[in-house]
């Protein structure tokens, strides 16, 4: 039986999870940008877990954050300006966001335990959530939205931004903490990065079968940038409750 052949109304098994049209090895498909997706979170997920390892065993996970952190903004910067050296600039950031991410959970980890696997489970949970929205098109990716999306999406950034840097002279500003001033923050934040991981299914939806092979890093760069920024305004969101609670 040939599942591209199959219809239902489940919108899991609608256009954008089966190519439908004939493969063509120059083009963009689903299916690639699913196995660089899981090959760069496996990548991400197994230096996690070894930056854990470390840190129990009281390796200082500092220059670990501090230089993910700066990797991937670079990394992002360059793949932005140049979309051709994706296939090679994306599994560097990979690396990188799994030193940033081992290293900032894994302080988390030591006082939550179980605290960065629930959100992992939370932001599973809400992108299918949001797929299902896209694909049943309950909600439209209409150009207003798109750029309500990107407009909160580019504040939040600078925010964070500024007081990232305010942070190297102790200047602490009204995102950190457990306020509820800061806590509504991170939520606004989250909700945004839900709402983000539209546009990268209307890029993936628009362009399969269309693309060049080599556009699957972008695709794949474009989710993991959702995906991570999801996970960690998830785990921060429930630190705070749970230190305020």
């Amino acid at each position: 039986m040939n599942l591209s052949n199959y219809t239902s109304s489940n919108p899991a098994f609608t256009s954008y999870f089966w190519d439908k049209k004939p493969r063509d090895s120059s083009k963009m498909t689903v299916t690639g940008i699913f196995v660089k997706s899981f090959t760069c979170i496996l990548i991400i997920s197994a230096i996690t877990v070894g930056l854990w390892k470390l840190h129990d065993q009281g390796f200082d996970m500092e220059w670990f954050s501090l230089g993910g952190i700066i990797a991937s903004i670079i990394i992002s910067v360059i793949i932005s300006f140049k979309n051709d050296w994706a296939p090679v600039l994306v599994p560097l950031y990979a690396i990188a966001q799994g030193c940033f991410l081992g290293a900032f959970s894994a302080y988390i980890k030591t006082h939550f335990p179980e605290m960065p696997y629930q959100a992992i489970g939370v932001t599973i949970v809400t992108f299918i959530v949001m797929l299902v929205l896209y694909q049943t098109r309950l909600i439209k990716v209409t150009q207003k939205l798109r750029s309500v999306i990107i407009t909160a999406s580019i504040t939040i950034g600078v925010v964070y931004l500024i007081s990232w840097i305010l942070s190297f002279f102790d200047i602490h500003t009204f995102i950190y903490g457990t306020s509820w001033l800061a806590i509504i923050f991170t939520v606004i934040s989250a909700i945004v990065a839900s709402f983000a991981l539209l546009l990268d299914f209307d890029y993936i939806e628009k362009h399969k079968h269309n693309a060049e092979k080599s556009k699957e890093w972008l695709a794949t760069w474009g989710l993991l940038v959702t995906l991570i920024w999801l996970y960690i305004e998830v785990l921060r969101l429930m630190q705070k409750l749970a230190i305020r609670f």
